[in-house]
């Protein structure tokens, strides 16, 4: 679709208009940059020099259409675009997967400098969802061989495309089953090991935004009672599955580092350290089969 030449003044009228009907500003502009080509960066401009013009990839028309259905029923923009930009790519995304979350790209580095040293080896990315921790293990470790698991057969296909697309030189299997059971003919060989499991405690589901609740999988949001009944099942296979050496990095909850260190002890694991998220929060353990 060819661009179309808006004046900045009109732009800047409609997006008022949108705001007055609801909705936070961040997701306004969010839109305008992932549907309507328009940067942050280059709104800013405009903002500052309201003469100037500006070439949108989407009509008002197709713009106001997604936003109203975002007012109207809380559905993310993420799921009304089908994308999400994450890392340096953007994701294919719908509501079979979980939304991949900023912090979560910071797993991606932490796995990454205890990679470095090896030039082959094989990692894991343990409930795939959308395929992110997958395409960006196998952007980065081209030479390494990867395992994208979910027990969601919706969810597997998502992170295929995904795959296929943005990391197609990459050296990967698909695996369907829970956590670490599809993947026994590999346990004890297992170098690195990435995991987002679900750990939000089932009494503060129905307290999450309602984007969240109201539309993302709670196959990948709900932790049981106390958040850790999918912690527990990983970090019981993970000694077995992993090869001697081999490094487990898990996200949790913002609350539930001490537990999971704990339990990461308890099954004999090592070198278990913790790592924080954007705010400061606790929000990763790691720890390695000696």
């Amino acid at each position: 679709m060819s661009s179309l030449e808006i004046l900045s003044t009109d732009l800047l009228a409609w997006r008022k208009r949108q705001l007055e009907k609801g909705g936070r500003l961040v997701d306004l502009d969010w839109l305008l940059d992932i549907e309507g080509g328009l940067s942050w960066s280059e709104l800013q401009l405009l903002i500052i020099e309201p003469s100037r013009k500006v070439f949108l990839e989407q009509p008002f028309n197709e713009l106001e259409r997604i936003w109203l259905k975002h007012l109207d029923d809380h559905t993310p923009l993420q799921y009304l675009t089908g994308r999400c930009p994450w890392r340096d790519f953007e994701l294919e995304v719908n509501p079979d997967v979980l939304i991949p979350r900023q912090e979560t790209e910071l797993l991606i580095d932490l796995a990454l400098d205890r990679a470095n040293s090896s030039d082959v080896g094989s990692w894991v990315d343990l409930g795939t969802g959308s395929g992110a921790i997958a395409v960006a293990l196998g952007r980065a470790l081209p030479r390494w061989h990867g395992f994208a698991v979910d027990k969601s057969s919706e969810a597997l296909l998502i992170a295929r495309r995904n795959i296929e697309h943005l990391a197609p030189k990459a050296q990967m299997d698909f695996a369907i089953g829970n956590w670490w059971k599809p993947l026994r003919p590999f346990w004890g060989s297992l170098d690195l090991v990435l995991c987002n499991p679900p750990y939000i405690p089932s009494e503060l589901i129905d307290k999450l935004d309602q984007t969240v609740k109201s539309h993302e999988p709670h196959l990948a949001l709900c932790g049981g009672m106390d958040g850790l009944i999918e912690c527990r099942k990983v970090l019981a296979g993970a000694f077995k599955a992993l090869a001697p050496l081999g490094w487990l990095l898990m996200e949790h909850h913002h609350d539930q580092s001490d537990e999971i260190m704990e339990l990461m002890r308890k099954e004999g694991l090592e070198e278990i350290s913790f790592e924080t998220d954007l705010q400061g929060v606790r929000r990763f353990a790691i720890c390695r089969r000696p």
